[in-house]
């Protein structure tokens, strides 16, 4: 999974993905993408990040099934109750976790799901039900995409277990437009 140069074949596959071609005019453009970059001090992966700033700032189509929110934005079900989100900070997990799961208490867990939720990683969109999609843009697993949801967090890609899909947004976005259910693997 390439993170720092954009591939042009999966590049291609978006614009195929997502059947856009309107010359760049629903994508943020470069201007934008770097202002977003420096005001919350990261450098998206790639493609995600050539994805935003040439070929379209979401899609109402999806994936997810609610469509992909755009870069600066959150699914309209986030809820207005949340931590202030930091994409600065290194996303947490590198590993499953389904914390509905784990045998300590809920006090010594609590403290930990918010970064889960809020630290490095840009909201795709949501499933419905609190299940949402997210790009780890800072941490180990930048690049990634990972389902967080209220009973856990899993990252997609066919080398964590549950998929068949290629890891990172070219692959995930492959999957869906495959019209492949999410977990697939057997």
């Amino acid at each position: 999974m390439e993170t720092e140069h954009a591939n042009p074949d999966d590049l291609a596959a978006l614009r195929a993905a997502f059947g856009v071609d309107d010359g760049g005019e629903s994508a943020l453009g470069w201007e934008a993408v770097r202002a977003f970059e420096a005001e919350h001090g990261v450098v998206l992966p790639e493609p995600y990040r050539t994805f935003v700033a040439e070929i379209t700032d979401g899609s109402y189509t999806g994936p997810p099934d609610y469509g992909l929110v755009g870069l600066a934005e959150l699914p309209d079900d986030w809820g207005d109750d949340r931590p202030v989100r930091d994409v600065s900070r290194p996303f947490p997990l590198t590993e499953a976790w389904l914390w509905e799961e784990d045998p300590r208490p809920f006090e010594e867990i609590e403290p930990i799901l918010d970064p889960v939720f809020d630290h490095g990683s840009i909201v795709l969109g949501t499933d419905g039900c609190g299940m949402y999609w997210h790009l780890i843009v800072t941490g180990p697993h930048r690049g990634h995409i990972w389902n967080i949801c209220g009973e856990g967090a899993a990252p997609f890609g066919a080398e964590f277990g549950s998929t068949t899909g290629d890891p990172g947004f070219a692959g995930w976005v492959g999957h869906w437009a495959a019209n492949k259910p999410w977990f697939d693997a057997e």
